[in-house]
């Protein structure tokens, strides 16, 4: 897709395809995915300009692009949302992209948290070697890519601490160092590191240190490769700086094998032991949350789970659930972000199983 394509009635080509996919998206544009210009897709366009505030001309400029991708980011295939950010914001999720910026060599100013136009340029010079539409606005499909070129880099992975909160746990017939990492939501190699053990030979009875999984101000999670403090904060639905503050950190950078403090917030978590039968889809199924909830929650880099193994599963309270009427020109991405939650869990709380919504029909918000 070429940068910005001015598109008017009578034009063709695949942008005007990716223009009308998007209309569609926002439940705007009934008619077939054609790639033509006709005057069903005009009037599709008016209508989204005038329900954007913006002069209702019909044709597709710059501004109605922006708009359109901002309403449609949360159609990219992949959990979670991340905020929208342009020029002139601020704030601490600024800081985070720039600091991912500097990391993948995009970006070489202060983090200052402000987006200024160098931020801007960076973003842009990403997008385009990343193959996103170069607006140089920070959409989901560029936090994605952006996490994906983080995450696989060293340079934010320091030696693992020699010191973390653990306890005792006696060794059980049957039992294998890789049945006790799943158990405690850890890695063999961290319980090797944690007991100076040269090979996978255990002795029943005998005890080993392993990472603590719930303390009382919270829950735990141990740093895995290519974790980044946005990433978890997402997960657990709450704040960076939060996260810091809880953890007296001073930096975002992070270490494999790092326990972090999880701080308590408006949402609850329970555990639950893994019995005989279970699966990640059936657990997630009954409560309500989705399978890549549970497996980040948990620290989890398989589907593979272990009799006996403890879940920690969240939980959100009935009563804190409202009402919402879809009206036209609503997608999940703009209801969650009115109501500052997430499309994972409109869509858990209402057992959805697309993105597709219908003027009148009624949702829960979280």
């Amino acid at each position: 897709m070429n940068d910005y394509p001015t598109l008017q009635l009578g034009d063709v080509g695949n942008d005007v395809r990716i223009l009308q996919q998007l209309l569609k998206i926002v439940n705007l544009f009934p008619g077939s995915i054609t790639g033509s210009f006709d005057t069903t897709t005009e009037n599709a366009v008016k209508t989204f300009q005038r329900e954007n505030n913006l002069t209702p001309t019909g044709i597709v400029t710059i501004e109605v692009w922006t708009y359109l991708l901002e309403q449609t980011s949360s159609e990219t295939p992949q959990a979670g949302s991340f905020p929208i950010l342009r020029l002139g914001d601020t704030g601490e999720d600024v800081k985070v992209l720039q600091q991912q910026l500097k990391t993948t060599l995009y970006y070489d100013s202060e983090i200052t948290g402000e987006y200024d136009a160098e931020t801007e340029s960076a973003v842009r010079t990403f997008q385009l070697n990343n193959q996103i539409l170069a607006s140089g606005i920070a959409t989901n499909p560029t936090w994605y890519s952006l996490e994906e070129a983080y995450s696989s880099l060293d340079c934010d992975i320091t030696t693992p601490p020699t010191t973390e909160d653990t306890e005792k746990y006696i060794i059980q017939k049957g039992d294998t160092l890789y049945s006790i990492a799943q158990k405690f939501n850890t890695t063999v190699d961290r319980l090797k590191e944690l007991n100076n053990l040269t090979s996978n030979t255990l002795v029943i009875g005998s005890t080993l240190l392993v990472p603590k999984r719930i303390t009382a101000s919270g829950t735990t999670y141990t740093v895995k490769r290519g974790d980044t403090l946005y990433g978890i904060a997402q997960a657990f639905n709450i704040s960076v700086e939060e996260l810091k503050k809880a953890n007296n950190l001073t930096s975002n950078v992070l270490s494999i094998g790092q326990v972090l403090t999880i701080p308590k917030t408006e949402e609850n978590y329970i555990t639950y032991t893994v019995k005989k039968g279970d699966t990640l889809y059936s657990i997630a199924r009954n409560y309500d949350v989705s399978v890549n909830e549970l497996m980040q929650l948990n620290n989890l880099s398989s589907s593979v789970l272990t009799v006996g193994q403890t879940l920690v599963i969240p939980t959100t309270k009935p009563d804190q659930s409202k009402t919402y009427i879809v009206k036209r020109g609503d997608t999940l991405y703009s209801i969650a972000q009115t109501y500052h939650t997430t499309v994972d869990k409109i869509k858990n709380l209402n057992n959805l199983t697309t993105n597709t919504l219908s003027i009148g029909q009624t949702l829960l918000i979280p």
